[in-house]
């Protein structure tokens, strides 16, 4: 097993520095950044997370608008039954466990809870279904309580090709970020990363001359040489 290098001091603080530019930049670049998914309660919120696994938040809202009608409590989702409730969320994929997951984690907020979304992050992570990005999420948009930094695919896309993790793992991503990126901007920098892995920074085609980022990424125009290697390979 190969192990990773740790930093040095003088690169923890260089990085430090990048982080605070990127923050900075992005700020100016989309100063309405924020969650997309649309949600009226904390325990909207908290289905809509875990529905987003692996989905795009533009279906998920198309989902909830129904499903919130339907499911108004905690109870409500303890009770309902499997099969409709898979049917319910089908369209947003991997439907047997999230059905399965939502059910069991309201059982366990009725249980435990009094059917409330509990605001800690030991508690939230007891929760079936809820992992740190969940938690994160819940924690920073329904209560304001910052304990870490959310990795979702975009975090994770992005702050590997900006050079702010070697990690893929996004509990080991979250521990970089969270080491060079202030407390008081760790809700924000997700905010931040989502959008720029949305309008620029894509999985398979960013738009390297588009991006504000450009001349602080080492990942900048690198994509296009490449893929013509790739195609001279074959």
């Amino acid at each position: 097993m190969v192990t990773k290098k740790q930093k040095t001091p003088d690169e923890t603080a260089n990085n430090k520095e990048k982080a605070l530019k990127i923050i900075d930049l992005l700020e100016k670049e989309f100063p309405h950044a924020k969650i997309a998914l649309n949600f009226k309660n904390t325990l909207e919120l908290l289905v809509a997370t875990i529905l987003s696994a692996q989905c795009t938040d533009k279906k998920v809202n198309a989902v909830t608008q129904t499903l919130f009608k339907k499911y108004r409590s905690a109870k409500d989702y303890a009770n309902a039954n499997l099969k409709e409730l898979e049917q319910d969320i089908r369209s947003t994929g991997f439907y047997h466990n999230k059905t399965k997951n939502i059910k069991k984690c309201c059982q366990l907020l009725v249980d435990k809870h009094h059917s409330q979304v509990p605001r800690t992050m030991e508690e939230m992570l007891e929760l079936p279904g809820v992992a740190r990005k969940t938690a994160n999420i819940v924690l920073q948009n329904a209560y304001g309580v910052v304990e870490g930094i959310a990795v979702d695919t975009h975090v994770r896309r992005v702050s590997g090709r900006l050079g702010l993790t070697e990690n893929e793992d996004p509990n080991k991503i979250e521990q970089d970020l969270m080491k060079i990126v202030p407390k008081d901007k760790w809700a924000r920098i997700t905010d931040l990363l989502i959008f720029l892995g949305r309008q620029a920074c894509d999985a398979k085609q960013p738009k390297c001359e588009a991006c504000v980022l450009n001349r602080l990424c080492p990942s900048a125009f690198t994509f296009a040489r490449k893929k013509k290697r790739l195609q001279k390979s074959i």
